[in-house]
């Protein structure tokens, strides 16, 4: 199950239409911190009692990161040299968990959510995911196109879907991700994973756990070398279930039988242990449910006609935010740059921003496509709310900018003809084309925005014919207004 899950979620990133269609788009709103930062309270409701039945079985099947270090360390133990003894107990470094969980919290508290997601599991993968494998699946299907002779490319450019900042970045985690699974399984899981922290508080009051019989047990260890948690002191015939992810290698490994998946009733020493967990946890927690309530690609649509000179973007006073996304204040909050909504785009309008104060979350930008009042993909797509569900009638009235006519790069001005593209292909009717000269009705004709039509979808921007700079782009708005 973990393994479909694993890859029904990447294929999300790669291909979210094809995935979506076939019914597994719920999988990135079931995510926990999506569903904390959407205060989808069903989703949390379902996770936290499964967690309290079950352990920690969303580590271990639902989220993609725990289930890609699970691949990683299988790898190795089917070609490392030490395959058959690879893991050993190590005690629970609390304070470490303790501090990464608390500047995790704050620093979403503080409004530095794009830096505390660096350290969230379904955003690292999502990072991973939409500038590692997706361009390489890109690129895969272009050589196949190629080779077939196809003239026209159903897919993208990896040359111009990603920045290369973005795939340096992602390529870092991997590296980071995959060395610490390689070395000893589930490390990032259970020091520094500040959901892994959160749900290892709750399963230790889970019903169901692995449970020890002591009176089996011959201490051999076999349970401790396949605990990929490390989180079994069989010397002590204990197992610390705040790091035990469910997996149940441990009860196949048991040549005695000695361990089993089944409640385990606390004994009256457990239960001072139990209540200091509760109290951390129900602090953590606060802390947390606190802060969620303060707080590319390149499309071809020249018909395949050969690219003369690539759009430059424009130098924008205020940054434009999907439609959906309601403002800056909303969508920098909620987002977690796990760019599945980049993703999803059709119309290349989205890409990772490499701008620093919200590195890697998406930014709108209209150099490669226009946001289409048709579609509505990226707000289908997004698990937090950062874009809420809009459809297409709603859509079609949202102003997320206007657009800003710029005299000297305009046609008329510099080569005295006429042009008139933006107005034509303008959706709303906000640009109505007029003689550059009052005082001659047959002077070449220029464009007049009605700011109070224009919705912001880019179209006069990507379409005008000037570059690289267009005559015509789109200013954002703060907060969206409908029209």
């Amino acid at each position: 199950m973990a393994v479909i899950c694993f890859f029904a979620v990447t294929s999300l990133f790669v291909d979210f239409t094809a995935t979506a269609l076939h019914g597994w788009g719920w999988l990135a709103k079931w995510q926990f911190m999506p569903a904390v930062l959407s205060a989808n309270i069903v989703v949390l409701a379902v996770l936290i009692v499964a967690t309290l039945i079950f352990g920690r079985v969303y580590c271990s099947v639902l989220c993609p990161l725990g289930v890609l270090q699970d691949i990683i360390s299988w790898i190795h133990g089917k070609i490392g040299k030490r395959a058959k003894s690879r893991f050993s107990y190590r005690s629970n470094i609390v304070w470490l968990r303790i501090s990464v969980l608390f500047l995790f919290v704050a620093a979403i508290i503080l409004g530095f959510t794009n830096i505390a997601l660096y350290l969230e599991p379904y955003s690292i993968f999502g990072r991973i995911a939409g500038s590692l494998f997706r361009p390489a699946y890109v690129e895969t299907n272009n050589l196949i196109a190629s080779t077939q002779g196809t003239d026209s490319y159903t897919f993208y450019s990896v040359a111009y879907y990603i920045s290369a900042g973005a795939v340096a970045v992602a390529a870092i985690m991997l590296a980071i991700i995959s060395v610490l699974a390689w070395i000893d399984g589930r490390i990032y899981c259970n020091t520094i994973c500040p959901v892994g922290t959160i749900l290892g508080y709750l399963s230790r009051f889970s019903w169901f756990k692995p449970v020890i019989d002591t009176d089996k047990c011959i201490k051999c260890g076999s349970c401790a070398r396949k605990c990929k948690a490390s989180c079994i002191d069989f010397k002590n015939e204990s197992i610390d279930y705040s790091r035990c992810v469910a997996c149940m290698d441990c009860i196949g490994s048991c040549s005695k039988n000695a361990i089993s998946y089944r409640h385990k009733p606390r004994k009256s020493a457990d239960n001072v242990v139990a209540d200091a967990g509760r109290r951390d946890f129900l602090t953590v927690t606060a802390l947390l449910a606190g802060s969620a309530v303060l707080k590319a690609e390149e499309k071809n649509v020249d018909g395949g006609l050969a690219k003369i000179i690539d759009k430059v973007k424009p130098e924008r006073r205020t940054d434009i935010t999907p439609p959906g996304s309601i403002g800056h204040d909303n969508f920098f909050k909620k987002c977690t740059a796990c760019q599945l909504c980049i993703s999803s785009c059709p119309n290349g309008v989205l890409r990772p921003s490499s701008d620093p104060s919200r590195f890697m979350q998406p930014e709108v930008s209209y150099e490669r496509g226009y946001c289409r009042p048709e579609c509505t993909r990226c707000s289908e797509a997004c698990p937090t709310g950062a874009i809420t569900l809009l459809d297409v009638a709603k859509k079609s009235s949202v102003q997320i900018g206007h657009a800003v006519w710029i005299k000297e790069n305009c046609l008329p001005y510099t080569d005295g003809t006429s042009c008139g593209n933006c107005s034509r292909h303008c959706p709303t009717g906000a640009i109505i084309m007029i003689p550059s000269d009052s005082d001659n009705p047959h002077s070449p004709k220029i464009p007049a925005v009605n700011t109070e039509l224009c919705i912001g979808c880019g179209a006069c921007e990507n379409l005008c014919p000037v570059r690289p700079f267009s005559a015509i782009y789109v200013e954002g708005h703060e907060r969206h207004r409908e029209i």
